[in-house]
């Protein structure tokens, strides 16, 4: 009889498999009846608290409302106790046959004897269900006194075929074959298992990703889309696509820990850089650490870990009263997908230390191994080949350079956008025409490097941003109110219609910046109506371009404002997909990039500084890329609502728009002043001065 002493006892151990099933999720059933003991780390009852995270995901397995859970995340976020926790809630609350599908025999075999034995043994209430004898109990297959069955197997048509099974788990998938013997992939073979129990079976599916993007030039239509890939990422989108997100201490607004918000300071000694990685809220700038030891007590990764909560694709928080809005993607599957950061034993600094060494490895040698897995497994973020963009050649570029006239204004342009990068010692400008349906020619490009200021020799003092506001009010006359010559051979010129100026950067820049657009109001001329300030935006989720008045929500801040100053935010990433595209396009009338023939060899070599990479666009090379830059700012204020090219009507456009013999903007080349005001709205004084 083995363990059993009397036939009393075989009755009530085989009266499990007819008890009723016990009303709980299966976090509930972890909580109460798991027991970890890991001596050095943890010994104790398992608890949920540890990883919030897991409960949402665990508490699908039991609903009814789902046949399907997919979980991707990074490692060391415990998402292996699902499936433990999962065959826990199996053997003592609710019996049904249970198969765990992993990627090879091997690894099954490793997963029971490292995992599945330890928590027979750990685990009382689960190891007094086991039905007694050897022959019940082997590496791939464990019977209950229930009746249940737990397997151990691995993608093949053989195993992954046969009879009937109510739930499976399928561990490590991206890792896994996605064809199996030509017949599909693992999870769409494994679903077919549990089809006859209905709504009552379920598959479950979890790995990091791994599998490469397959579009690099890919734009998501929803805010929660993950990249066009195979495996876990692919199983991912078919859900309702749940992301989590932590309220910000500091501004209430959600935002989803990501390995892209991480800040560090520069240094030649990547460990000393990486202990000092902050992660920033990508809203207000707070700082967030992995632990509370720094002096401002904000809490940690775990506390916030704590506050945290799932949001699926189509939903938003309203941090005013805490609620949950919007329409939800609706499917059978619920998937989720948890970033690095956020992974309960993961270490931040461990994670940037991979990543800064990573990227050594891949500077001095050319591989990208390094690179790709601690992308894939600590930022769980699917990896795109730092030289997907490679092929783009500034000679390729060049090559397509016209005879347009040196910096004068093509026929087709119908008005011309400034943008500006702020250096340390320099103004970066560049001149941009628009044309119909977006066409971009570049017009002009300098550098303001002198001020104003002289010194004792009556020399003019090298430009400072950051700590002289009178250097911005070069910006005014060099390039605000620059006039460029017609190509048309009549003198004619046409006058700036907006400038974009980058207001982020180096201590003082924002707040001269911000008091340079002040100063420009007060002067009663509207000129501050004319030039945007710029600042890009983290936030993979975030629009391509919005207005906003930071300083009204920032007042602790340096930039000394008083939430008067509109600036306009760029999705960066989403931006230069969309010059990416741009730049690749060699038809006109649909946003064309057009490049004269005097441009300098450097200048393509800045166009073409930056590679798209799985952190998004990076500077691998840490080149000059101002030329890139400027013409992202350039193509992110013609979509802003100030200019709103998609929208104009270039059968009737406004008068700033119109060809040259209408358009306001041009003048018979006497250095006359334009304000974009109706006409009676001219200032005289201005008007005196000019003719006078």
């Amino acid at each position: 009889m083995g363990r059993f002493q009397t036939l009393e006892e075989m009755v009530l151990a085989t009266a499990e498999a007819v008890r009723p099933p016990e009303r709980l999720t299966v976090a509930q059933a972890a909580e109460k009846y798991r027991y970890i003991n890991n001596p050095g780390s943890y010994v104790g009852p398992f608890r949920n608290d540890m990883t919030p995270y897991l409960v949402q995901p665990m508490e699908v397995l039991t609903s009814v409302d789902f046949t399907g859970m997919i979980f991707v995340g990074p490692a060391q976020c415990g998402k292996s106790d699902m499936s433990l926790n999962w065959l826990t809630y199996s053997a003592v609350c609710d019996p049904a046959d249970f198969m765990h599908i992993d990627k090879s025999q091997s690894s099954a075999r490793d997963f029971y004897q490292r995992r599945v034995e330890k928590l027979f043994r750990d685990t009382a209430a689960v190891r007094e269900r086991l039905l007694p004898g050897k022959h019940h109990q082997s590496t791939y297959s464990t019977k209950f006194t229930s009746g249940m069955l737990y397997t151990l197997s691995w993608p093949t048509v053989n195993e992954l075929s046969g009879k009937p099974v109510g739930r499976l788990w399928l561990a490590d998938y991206d890792r896994m074959d996605q064809d199996i013997g030509g017949e599909g992939s693992p999870y769409d073979l494994a679903a077919q298992r549990m089809k006859t129990f209905g709504r009552f079976g379920m598959c479950a599916a979890e790995s990091s990703p791994s599998r490469p993007i397959e579009n690099s030039r890919w734009m998501p239509q929803s805010p929660h889309q993950a990249p066009p890939t195979t495996g876990i990422l692919a199983l991912y989108n078919r859900g309702d696509r749940r992301r989590w997100y932590w309220p910000c201490l500091s501004c209430s607004a959600p935002f989803e820990p990501d390995f892209s918000l991480f800040e560090w300071p520069d240094s030649e000694d990547p460990l000393e850089a990486a202990e000092q990685v902050v992660m920033r809220c990508p809203h207000c700038s707070h700082p967030y650490r992995d632990t509370t030891h720094d002096d401002t007590g904000t809490p940690g990764k775990r506390a916030m870990n704590k506050r945290g909560f799932w949001l699926r694709d189509g939903e938003q928080f309203d941090p005013d009263n805490g609620e949950i809005t919007g329409t939800p993607v609706r499917s059978r599957i619920a998937s989720f997908w948890l970033k690095g950061p956020a992974a309960a034993f993961a270490d931040w600094t461990d994670m940037t230390l991979k990543y800064l060494k990573a990227v050594q490895e891949f500077e001095a040698t050319g591989s990208e191994e390094a690179l790709k897995t601690t992308v894939n497994t600590d930022q769980a973020l699917p990896y795109l080949p730092a030289g997907v963009e490679a092929e783009r050649l500034p000679e390729e570029l060049k090559a397509r350079a016209r005879d347009f006239g040196e910096k004068v204004v093509p026929e087709g342009v119908r008005f011309l956008l400034a943008t500006v990068d702020v250096q340390k010692s320099r103004f970066e400008c560049q001149v941009h025409g628009i044309g119909e349906h977006g066409d971009v020619w570049i017009i002009d490009r300098f550098k303001i490097r002198k001020s104003a200021r002289l010194d004792e020799d009556d020399d003019p003092l090298p430009l400072n941003p950051g700590a002289y506001v009178e250097d911005w009010h070069l910006l005014t006359d060099q390039v605000l109110l620059r006039q460029y010559e017609l190509g048309d051979g009549s003198g004619r010129k046409m006058q700036v219609r907006m400038m974009a100026v980058d207001s982020g950067g180096r201590e003082g820049v924002t707040a001269n910046a911000y008091e340079y657009w002040r100063q420009l109001r007060k002067n009663g001329q509207n000129l501050h109506r004319r030039v945007q300030l710029l600042k890009g935006e983290p936030r993979a989720s975030a629009p391509l371009v919005r207005i906003d008045y930071p300083d009204a929500e920032r007042k602790d801040r340096r930039a000394q404002a008083r939430g008067e100053v509109p600036v306009m935010f760029i999705n960066s990433n989403a931006a230069k997909d969309m010059v990416n595209n741009m730049l690749a396009r060699t038809e006109p009338g649909g946003g064309m990039v057009h490049f004269p023939d005097w441009l300098p060899d450097w200048w393509y070599v800045e166009l073409t500084a930056e590679t798209k990479t799985a952190r998004g666009w990076v500077n691998p090379g840490k080149s000059r890329n101002e030329a890139w830059d400027l013409l992202v700012y350039c193509v992110a204020l013609a979509h802003s609502s100030k200019v709103r090219v998609p929208h104009i009507d270039w059968k009737n456009p406004p008068s700033w728009a119109a060809p040259w013999d209408e358009n306001d903007l041009v003048s018979e080349g006497n250095n006359f002043w334009f304000d974009l005001q109706p006409k009676s709205d001219i200032s005289l004084r201005k008007l005196a001065e000019t003719l006078g």
